[in-house]
């Protein structure tokens, strides 16, 4: 065993004597694997704020299973409540470092196995890039969803009855009250968002690529199941270090290819197409763009879950959950391990899909594509990105005159100042992994327009990101960003742009050699923070084409 390397032999006799010290290690604890929980419990998140209760789950069935555990801890943010500030630049990078922080820990205490607890947006694709890194045995437990709240006998959730409250407030639809009690009843307990945003879409990823139990992605947060599946994995860990089977056995190019084809029959969020490349690249497996528009292309999307549809993750789990998601894909799916030890086929046959209003049949899908469009264009040299499958019929292509705004707080005062009009495209820039620093979420500018009714005759477009949370003629991820001097940086006021979902291009409609003049005048801008731990995130960032990965 790899923790052989701290606690056997002569010299490690003060190792010894530290162990023992923890009251976690007997004598007869020496000769079985050490695992160690890596658990992402904090107060801060909705999402996390049970995962204390997991953890003793997952130690218990580490013990059942013949195993001594370690909990660890690693840091979360809430995309939510970091959301509008300075707190956003730290979101996305956090994924670097809650990579790094496991593979330190993994690495300095010499660890057989661990056990990654994890739920929200950048702590799960972070600690699966760790699993790749490392490549100890590893499994995934995901947190769960939220229960719906309730208000007014309407079931609600934190994105429609939240941010988009706020653009309802603004256009006099609600009043003050209203917007209290929206607030009050929209989040009622432990976990993450209810929808498919981009915590549970990472949750669903995790689970179609092998790396989490069969029912772990949309078991509830507070369900009995949730805790069983704890159990599960923590007996489990205990085998897969026995049998020596490693996340690079399971996270081949054809499981990410199966987490693709879930995440676009899912209708999932745009982040995973940040996280998904950036778990890849430690993997050793590329995975580009055109290859994530391709499977989008040929996968129909077969379930209507918030933000773009009406059902929540709870609907989901109660319709069969993700095995029966992959029962339904049939052949778009490929045969593969999962560290279950059921191949992906097998979790499929024994599936039921309980309800073929929430699953659908492939020939009776919502779309006939995928969640997730590729835009290209002179706009989007590298590719942009468009959860085409929440934009309305009549704004698949759509044709706007720009205003420009060099960061989101200038693009907020103007929405909620109302000088925002009908037919604008909304130009975000500087917002990019480089130029923001951290490429932040545009979900209170993208939510206010929804909640404004302006979604069926306004777009945005942006380096920056989305929340899993955004819904309509949003563009986000384009590339080569700002800061860097894409395209995007020349754009002015009033500028004809053409956003074209069908032929999938993004179109700047300004003469060449307008583009040139502008081009030889501009001039490169340093990021808003320069200092600590972002100004060197902003140095070594690459692209969000690439998966804003450090290089």
């Amino acid at each position: 065993m790899k923790s052989d390397n701290i606690k056997k032999g002569i010299t490690r006799a003060p190792h010894r004597a530290l162990l023992f010290g923890t009251g976690a290690v007997t004598k007869a604890g020496l000769e079985k694997p050490f695992i160690g929980i890596a658990s992402a419990f904090t107060e801060l998140i909705p999402g996390h704020v049970h995962l204390r209760r997991l953890e003793h789950d997952v130690e218990k069935g580490v013990h059942a299973g013949g195993g001594v555990s370690f909990v660890f801890g690693i840091p979360g943010i809430c995309d939510g409540i970091a959301m509008g500030h300075v707190g956003m630049h730290y979101s996305l990078p956090s994924r670097e470092l809650i990579a790094d922080m496991i593979e330190s820990i993994v690495e300095a205490h010499q660890l057989d196995g661990m056990v990654l607890l994890t739920n929200c947006d950048k702590i799960t694709p972070g600690m699966l890039m760790a699993a790749a890194r490392v490549n100890i045995p590893a499994i995934v437990v995901t947190g769960g969803p939220m229960l719906a709240g309730y208000y007014k006998m309407i079931r609600r959730d934190l994105v429609r009855d939240t941010f988009e409250a706020v653009g309802l407030r603004l256009a006099n639809k609600i009043d003050d009250q209203e917007l209290a009690c929206l607030e009050m009843e929209a989040c009622p307990g432990a976990g993450s968002c209810q929808g498919l945003y981009t915590a549970n879409t990472m949750a669903c990823v995790t689970e179609a690529l092998g790396m989490s139990l069969p029912g772990c992605a949309t078991a509830p947060a507070v369900m009995s199941a949730k805790d069983r599946i704890a159990y599960e994995s923590g007996s489990r860990i205990v085998e897969l270090v026995r049998q020596n089977i490693l996340p690079l056995d399971i996270l081949t190019r054809e499981a990410f290819e199966n987490a693709l084809t879930v995440d676009m029959a899912l209708g999932g969020s745009t982040n995973t197409c940040l996280h998904i490349p950036a778990i890849g690249h430690e993997a050793g497996v590329e995975l580009p763009l055109e290859l994530m528009d391709a499977i989008a292309r040929r996968t129909p999307n077969i379930c209507d879950l918030r933000p773009g549809g009406e059902f929540f993750l709870e609907d989901l789990d109660h319709a069969g959950g993700i095995p029966a998601v992959m029962k339904t894909l049939g052949k778009l799916m490929i045969d593969r391990p999962t560290l279950s030890g059921l191949t992906t086929r097998q979790i499929a046959e024994a599936a039921v899909v309980y309800d073929a209003n929430i699953i659908r049949p492939l020939e009776k899908a919502y779309h006939a594509e995928g969640g997730i469009a590729v835009l290209l264009g002179n706009l989007a040299p590298d590719g942009a990105l468009i959860k085409q499958t929440a934009v309305a019929e009549k704004m698949r292509v759509f044709r706007g005159r720009a205003q420009v705004f060099d960061g989101e707080e200038d693009a907020m005062n103007a929405i909620m100042a109302r000088t925002v009009k009908s037919g604008a495209v909304l130009v975000i820039r500087y917002e990019g992994p480089r130029g923001g620093p951290g490429m932040r979420e545009m979900l209170q500018p993208t939510s206010a327009i929804v909640g404004m009714g302006l979604a069926d005759s306004v777009a945005l477009i942006t380096d920056g990101r989305f929340s899993g949370g955004t819904r309509g003629p949003c563009v986000g991820h384009v590339s080569p960003e700002a800061a860097s001097g894409g395209p995007i940086a020349l754009v002015a006021e009033g500028d004809e742009i053409l956003i074209d979902i069908p032929r999938r291009r993004l179109e700047l409609l300004v003469d060449e050699r307008e583009l040139e003049r502008r081009r030889a005048n501009w001039k490169a801008r340093a990021p808003r923070i320069v200092k600590g731990w972002l100004g060197r995130y902003a140095r070594m960032v690459t692209s969000a084409a690439q998966g804003a990965v450090l290089k």
